[in-house]
């Protein structure tokens, strides 16, 4: 049986560029996230992702970057008080 590939729990896209945020639960509760960031680009049909920006990507890669950690902060949720480490 093929596994179910994981998705994102979201993502940000600003032109070209694109932030993939993935939530990590853990066993007390705590939700907290990581963000991938990549460059889409066209190689003649196909779609593709690159993790190397040009240096015309880097003011979009602030921007995403920005919107992702506002995100993040608005969406990680703390530990659960009644299973905090005894």
């Amino acid at each position: 049986m093929a596994q179910e590939k994981k998705k994102p729990a979201n993502e940000i896209r600003r032109g070209c560029i694109k932030a993939a945020i993935w939530a990590n639960q853990f066993d007390n509760g705590a939700v907290r996230h990581n963000a991938t960031l990549v460059r889409l680009y066209k190689d003649g049909d196909r779609w593709k992702e690159s993790t190397s920006f040009r240096r015309e990507d880097l003011p979009l890669v602030s921007v995403v970057s920005d919107l992702a950690y506002a995100w993040m902060w608005e969406h990680d949720v703390p530990a659960n008080p009644d299973q905090a480490d005894e």
